[in-house]
Formats: C-alpha cells, structure tokens, sequence
C-alpha cells in the first residue's frame, strides 16, 4: 500500500467522525433562552471535541507525509488510532447531554487517552520502519516525548473528573495546547529532502 492510500483513507474516517459529531447536535424547536440553554453543554463538547479530532488529524497528515514506506505494521498501527477516534463521537454527545457528569468526562478521558497510546503506536512503528533516516529520527523522537506527556496528562483527568470535571477539561486544554501546531522539524525535515 502507498502512502497516499492510507492518507486519503484516513482522511476519509476522520471526515465520517465529523460528520457524526456534528449530525449529533440537535436543533432547538424555538428562538427562546429556554431551549436553547441547554446546547450550551453540547456544544462546548462538540467545539473541544472538533478541535481534538482536528489536532489528530493535522499532526497525522505530517506524520504519514514523512514517511516514505508503508508496511503492515505502520498500517494495523494507524488502523488502531482510527478506531479510538471513531469512538469520539459518541463520548462527545454522551458528555454533552450528561452536562459533563463525572463518569462521562472520566470516559471522555479513558477514550482521548487511548487515541493518545494509539498515535505513540503508529509513531513508534514508523520510527522502527525509519530509523535510518536520522533526519526524521530526531523529529519523532521529539513528538514521542509529547506523547508520553500528553498520555500522563490524559490519565492524570481520569481521577481528576471525580474531583471536579473541570480539571479535567483543563488538562485536555494543556494536551490540545501541546499538540496545537504540528512539529516543524518534520515539516523542516520534508523541504530538505
């Protein structure tokens, strides 16, 4: 398989998961602050949740345009992270028509972490498939060490939402933060060769 492949199917599952997420927001049956008070939870879960999908999505299609090679590995990998992510909706609307209870955020929580330890995975079988290539070594060694962190992060908010949700939510805000832009070195590593 090529690359191209499995960018473009990938792309195509991660377009499905947003389409989900956004055919899951109900339309208010009137203009007035009553009915529309309560999407503002919904909402605010499908924005968070939007940009998370997005995050994977960028720093994905950097990731996969390094590579030069596809094998099996890379491609059970991938499969892997696109399961977890398909998983995203529904937590998402679970969270929002719960009104972020506890269970539902630390569920959130378990699932962001789990997309998390997939994408190390498919970083990591990339790197065994590349670790020729210093140039590109370096950058996904880099992008290891924020994953290592950022599945820390996402474990630290499964407690954290018993405590209180909003800590939660504050630790998936430090992980986006993290993962905003995608790493330049790869990027970098890209108009060199």
């Amino acid at each position: 398989m090529t690359k191209t492949r499995l960018e473009a199917f990938s792309d195509g599952v991660i377009a499905i998961i947003i389409t989900i997420m956004v055919l899951q927001l109900k339309i208010p049956h009137s203009t007035s602050w009553v009915d529309i008070k309560p999407l503002f939870p919904v909402l605010t879960c499908y924005l968070m949740s939007f940009i998370m999908i997005g995050i994977y999505w960028g720093n994905h299609h950097h990731l996969i345009h390094a590579v030069e090679q596809v094998n099996s590995k890379m491609l059970w990998a991938n499969m892997h992270l696109l399961f977890w992510l398909s998983l995203v909706p529904f937590a998402t609307e679970w969270m929002g028509e719960t009104n972020f209870d506890r269970i539902a955020v630390a569920v959130y929580a378990v699932l962001l972490d789990m997309c998390g330890i997939a994408y190390f995975i498919l970083l990591k079988m990339i790197m065994k498939t590349h670790s020729h290539d210093p140039a590109l070594y370096g950058p996904l060694k880099k992008q290891g060490k924020k994953g290592m962190l950022s599945a820390l992060l996402y474990t630290l908010a499964i407690p954290a939402a018993f405590i209180h949700p909003l800590i939660s939510g504050i630790l998936y805000l430090c992980v986006a933060v993290l993962w905003w832009m995608p790493d330049r070195n790869i990027e970098q590593n890209i108009k060199n060769h």
